[in-house]
């Protein structure tokens, strides 16, 4: 009868968001000049055209000195054929935030300029000292930086074993990685993406329209395989690819990201793979993992055809407790939302939940986030063509606005990218994505980064007039950060919604771990169940909203 009941509430919640006339619009302002933030993202383009010009770079979100405020890291390219960061124009670079809407560059005294030809972030705490670490997936070496607490990193990756896995005797291309605990041992996991087979200077030519070089098509390169490394609780890492499972399957991935998708206390993982089937892993208890992308219905579209995925999110979006599947594409593929029936089974509801626009859309970075607070997670998109090539691309643009879906809570999603402010329509080569509260003020903030360009820090200065709540999971048993664990909320109209604990968001890059709930009009929250990764059960009653509220996982 109580399941009834909750279903009878979301039905009526989502009724009267539906038939609501005129909700208040969101809106975006680009600050990034107001904050001091002065980064390009510097893929050294050459007439060789170079694959990896394409795809630079990641961004994250995170706050590495524990002052309870985002700072942001952002990775860049470096020269070519050197794949080195030549001068400090292709450094990576963090900055830290000021809590007065400004960010000071503290790249140096940080020691996390970044060697070689970056791509992708994943932050995490893999040593469980309370201190997130930053993980940067390469072209060239993979580095590992270890927070030492004090505003400095050290790079460890040596130490760790994490500089890249490698194939028929070379490093493997790596796009981005994502953290998580899929032993459920306490201790968080990395999962690398990686790409294709790729030398520099040594891309096939291939003509466009008028004899022009361009970038060639990613059929035209041999896939790889991902790559787990299991976490030792020492500082080291060992590589479990082949043992779990996980190297038996080629593609060419973009993007991971992690979710308990059959509810059994095991994260699985989704990839998003570049004109390869995705993949969907599904793990067996903490020891395989099994690739069932065929059977779930998230491999390829409807028609048979393997999509050229770009970034992935893993989230709940339609409030049913079930995380579901949305992922960017290119044009005439649109970008598919798939949505979670609970038996093992996605269903591809893009066309019937209004997402036929993004057909005539290139996306790259994304992420399923309520940027209104109104109870119901939204879609937010970086766009850009993948060519650059004015006489390929015939009427179409490369660069292209930013994208955003609002969520009807009836199934529906309408796109207001246009409504939401003239920042938010600029056209750029957008890129990666990262998402979280910049200013606490419980609206989520977006930092794009643009291929060539400056990059994008979009705060959110949406008027809703409803309500939030910020939850930061401190673990004990479980991972220090919480990730993987699963929170349900009911609100005091009865209306349920669920999320998880994840860095691994979108494209390239790692977005702020507190776990974000819009309240619409309520000012209290009847319950908070936490499932934490450990198994523990822990309830939080009458909580109020408007608050960043830290929660310790509770002795069993």
């Amino acid at each position: 009868m109580r399941y009834f009941i909750v279903i009878v509430a979301l039905g009526l919640t989502a009724l009267r968001l539906a038939t609501a006339p005129n909700p208040p619009a969101i809106r975006f302002e680009n600050i990034t000049a107001k904050a001091g933030v002065n980064f390009i993202t510097r893929n050294s383009p050459t007439p060789n055209k170079n694959q990896i010009e394409t795809m630079v770079a990641g961004v994250a979100l995170l706050d590495y000195d524990g002052d309870g405020w985002l700072d942001i890291y952002l990775v860049n390219g470096a020269a070519i054929p050197s794949l080195q960061k030549e001068s400090p124009a292709y450094w990576n670079r963090l900055y830290h935030n000021n809590h007065d809407g400004t960010f000071t560059d503290v790249t140096e005294r940080a020691g996390l300029a970044g060697a070689g030809y970056g791509m992708g972030v994943a932050v995490g705490d893999y040593d469980n000292d309370g201190r997130p670490d930053i993980f940067v997936a390469n072209v060239t070496g993979n580095q590992l930086f270890h927070n030492n607490g004090d505003g400095t990193f050290s790079d460890v990756t040596a130490k760790a074993g994490l500089a890249g896995a490698e194939m028929n005797g070379k490093k493997m291309w790596s796009v981005g990685a994502g953290w998580f605990d899929y032993n459920n041992d306490g201790k968080l996991d990395l999962f690398v993406v990686n790409y294709c087979v790729w030398e520099v200077n040594k891309d096939p030519y291939c003509h466009v329209k008028g004899g022009v070089r361009g970038y060639c098509h990613p059929k035209l390169y041999a896939s790889l395989h991902n790559s787990l490394f299991r976490n030792n609780g020492d500082g080291t890492f060992t590589d479990v690819s082949q043992e779990t499972g996980i190297s038996s399957h080629m593609g060419k991935g973009m993007s991971v990201s992690f979710a308990d998708y059959d509810g059994d206390g095991f994260l699985d993982a989704f990839v998003a793979n570049d004109t390869t089937p995705g993949f969907l892993f599904h793990n067996l208890g903490g020891k395989k993992f099994e690739e069932v992308g065929m059977q779930a219905g998230v491999a390829y579209a409807p028609d048979g055809v393997a999509l050229s995925g770009m970034g992935s999110d893993f989230k709940d979006v339609n409030n049913d407790g079930r995380p579901d599947i949305w992922y960017t594409a290119v044009e005439h593929e649109t970008f598919p939302l798939l949505i979670n029936q609970g038996n093992g089974e996605f269903d591809d509801l893009t066309h019937a939940s209004g997402l036929e626009a993004t057909k005539d859309m290139s996306g790259w970075g994304n992420g399923i986030f309520d940027f209104d607070n109104d109870g119901w997670k939204d879609l937010f998109v970086a766009r850009a063509n993948v060519l650059d090539n004015i006489s390929e691309l015939g009427n179409r643009k490369y660069p292209e606005p930013n994208s955003l879906f609002r969520n009807l809570g009836n199934g529906k999603f309408a796109e207001i990218g246009p409504s939401a402010g003239p920042d938010f329509q600029e056209e750029a080569a957008h890129r990666g994505v990262a998402f979280g509260d910049l200013f606490n003020d419980g609206r989520i903030d977006a930092v794009v980064t643009v291929l060539g360009g400056p990059v994008e820090i979009l705060r959110n200065i949406s008027e809703t007039g409803n309500h939030w709540i910020l939850l930061k999971l401190v673990g004990t048993k479980s991972n220090r950060m919480g990730i993987g664990a699963q929170i349900h909320i009911t609100t005091e109209d009865g209306a349920s919604q669920w999320n998880e604990v994840t860095t691994a968001v979108g494209y390239t890059a790692s977005s702020d771990s507190r776990v974000h709930f819009g309240l619409g009009k309520n000012r209290l929250i009847k319950d908070v169940e936490i499932r934490w990764p450990s198994g523990i059960k822990q309830v939080l009653h009458q909580v109020a909203a408007d608050q960043i509220l830290t929660v310790e996982e509770p002795p069993r």
